[in-house]
């Protein structure tokens, strides 16, 4: 079969939509996360009928090759805690699959104002906190890291399996705020967890046969790209810049999920 043949069942406004948005989903994501936010929505937007869970799937599988080249270009720049980082990632990776199971039982419209709650606490305190995450404010013992770091992982990785959008973000500000590191090292450890939370959901959803393959390669690869341009600018640009991304991200939710709930329903 020829690759021009692959998506002929898709007009090319939504070919060109999702290549557009899939990049700019993994050049947000690999710098702070959010970028479930801008390439789950495409999905939603021009597969309004898919079954939720299979574009979920895809969501997932383009975002696994997305973040894993942006865990790679931080890796080159930032050293890891092995044993704190696989403490954490085998903590979220169990979650993550309880998440994706939890999906077909509930519906995820009820949490919306929940995580609304959550983003607005989330940009006031990251707004009034001007140094946030400019330095690394804590010196936890390794023991305590581990414990906490599990807290947040076991959290934010069921919260990525059953819904997704923000995750990365979430991570970020967990390392920042409960761990004390700067943005740039929070947001290393970030991609390597949400790489393993991402293989978690996908086993499931890949069992169960939720995902669109010739989408989720498509956007895969553009995501990739989009991953490789961003994480390389955070590196450049540093700490000050990931917070200021982090800061419209976060706001870009507050008004998605605003919408959600009080116009859309």
């Amino acid at each position: 079969m020829s690759p021009l043949t692959l998506f002929t069942d898709y007009s090319t406004i939504t070919i060109l939509s999702l290549i557009f948005l899939a990049f700019a989903a993994g050049f947000v994501d690999s710098i702070v996360g959010g970028g479930g936010l801008i390439q789950l929505p495409a999905l939603l937007v021009n597969f309004p009928k898919s079954p939720l869970p299979v574009l979920f799937g895809t969501n997932k599988l383009a975002a696994f090759f997305g973040t894993t080249v942006a865990a790679y270009e931080y890796s080159r720049k930032v050293r890891y805690n092995f044993k704190l980082l696989l403490t954490v990632s085998f903590f979220s990776f169990i979650a993550s699959r309880l998440g994706a199971q939890f999906l077909s039982t509930i519906n995820t419209d009820t949490l919306r104002p929940i995580v609304l709650i959550i983003l607005i606490v989330i940009a006031i305190y990251t707004f009034l906190k001007k140094d946030l995450g400019s330095v690394q404010t804590k010196r936890l013992p390794l023991t305590k890291q581990i414990i906490f770091g599990s807290i947040i992982g076991i959290l934010v990785g069921f919260y990525d399996g059953f819904f997704g959008p923000g995750t990365g973000s979430f991570l970020v500000l967990g390392f920042v705020v409960v761990l004390g590191f700067e943005f740039v090292t929070a947001s290393a450890y970030s991609k390597v967890i949400n790489c393993i939370t991402n293989i978690s959901a996908l086993i499931v959803f890949i069992k169960q046969g939720y995902y669109l393959l010739d989408l989720g390669i498509l956007m895969a690869i553009c995501n990739m790209a989009g991953s490789f341009t961003g994480s390389r600018i955070a590196l450049k640009k540093g700490n000050s810049f990931i917070r200021l991304i982090f800061l419209i991200i976060v706001a870009i939710m507050i008004l998605k999920y605003s919408y959600d709930i009080f116009i859309e329903n």
